[in-house]
């Protein structure tokens, strides 16, 4: 299936955007990819000579894919999706770096949504299938017509 709605609504733009696809979507989860670009300025001074990917941004792909594209889903297209979402806590532990050029898949399986608030358990693999990083997150979508 073709999520290219749910990817238009995100709120985020190069050089932050940290979702490339969607390959499965449904009530329960999502399933994405990313590919970390060698072009991408954080590579420059993140461990000089040997660059390798930030855990906080390693985080937010997950929570882009894992929460917010959910999220945006979840609520459905009868909401006006001008949306804010606030990250409120990560629990994550990390296995493996991602270097420049690396490929990611990122798996979220749904915890719980109820007042707008999201919680999922997520997990990040590199091309080769072993696990990069996995933990749980949590955010609050706050939608424009809330206070």
């Amino acid at each position: 299936m073709n999520y290219i709605h749910i990817l238009k609504k995100l709120p985020y733009s190069e050089p932050f955007l940290f979702v490339d696809q969607l390959e499965h979507l449904d009530e329960n989860g999502v399933e994405g990819n990313f590919t970390f670009s060698e072009k991408l300025d954080f590579y420059r001074g993140h461990f000089l000579g040997n660059p390798v990917t930030p855990g906080v941004i390693l985080t937010e792909c997950c929570a882009q894919i894992g929460l917010v594209c959910l999220g945006l889903y979840l609520l459905g297209e009868s909401k006006d999706l001008k949306n804010n979402f606030v990250l409120f806590s990560s629990e994550m532990e990390f296995y493996l770096p991602v270097y420049p050029g690396e490929k990611v898949s990122v798996s979220s399986k749904k915890i719980y949504f109820r007042f707008h608030k999201l919680k999922c358990a997520v997990k990040m693999f590199n091309g080769q299938g072993k696990m990069v990083c996995k933990g749980i997150i949590s955010g609050m979508i706050k939608t424009s017509g809330d206070g």
